[in-house]
């Protein structure tokens, strides 16, 4: 049978939880990226404090062992996208939750596929709708490299797309409808002023 495996934490709560401006700025990053609860947010603020700590360490090492060692660290970054492939560890450094948030598969769909909100597109993701090439993946906090992001698309039996061609196809005709209505809301009561005068 074997031990038991204990998994560890992967994520840290703040110092200071219930500071307000944190607690503001926490929940719109939920809103913006479509996070189901503040671990996930957590997650992204540990894995970018263990980046950080390893280009702190390649910087205080001598050059010729800071040579063979930060090649790995910034090929393994861009190869998720989050770094250019000549950046330098003050890129690293200057990294923040929403670079790494950006990178997850939940994102990339909202922005590639055209959903109108992120939890529209988390929903899609975890009904088994999305694709990376061959494979169905059903984890909204995956980390998308750059080779994948060309290869994401709607399964073949998804009916997502017809509904979203459908809203988008509705949504022209209600924006110019409610245009006019206003328009001629605002011109009605010039008339009557100008009226009213002479």
């Amino acid at each position: 049978m074997g031990d038991p495996k204990y998994p560890r934490r992967v994520w840290r709560k703040p110092k200071r939880p219930l500071n307000y401006e944190l607690k503001m700025e926490e929940l719109k990053t939920l809103g913006t990226f479509g996070l189901r609860t503040k671990r996930e947010l957590w997650k992204a603020h540990t894995e970018l404090s263990r980046v950080r700590h390893q280009a702190r360490s390649l910087l205080a090492l001598r050059q010729e062992i800071r040579e063979e060692k930060e090649p790995i660290l910034m090929k393994s970054l861009a190869r998720i996208g989050l770094v250019s492939s000549d950046a330098t560890l003050d890129d690293v450094l200057n990294l923040n939750a929403n670079d790494l948030l950006s990178r997850r598969l939940q994102t990339i769909v909202t922005k590639k596929l055209g959903f109108k909100t992120p939890y529209q597109a988390r929903q899609a993701v975890i009904h088994g709708h999305i694709m990376i090439g061959e494979r169905k993946v059903d984890i909204p906090s995956y980390t998308v490299t750059v080779e994948e992001e060309n290869s994401i698309h709607f399964s073949p039996e998804s009916k997502i797309p017809e509904m979203l061609e459908k809203t988008k196809s509705k949504e022209p005709v209600l924006d110019t409808d409610v245009e006019e209505t206003v328009e001629t809301a605002v011109e009605e009561p010039i008339k009557d002023e100008s009226s009213s005068t002479e």
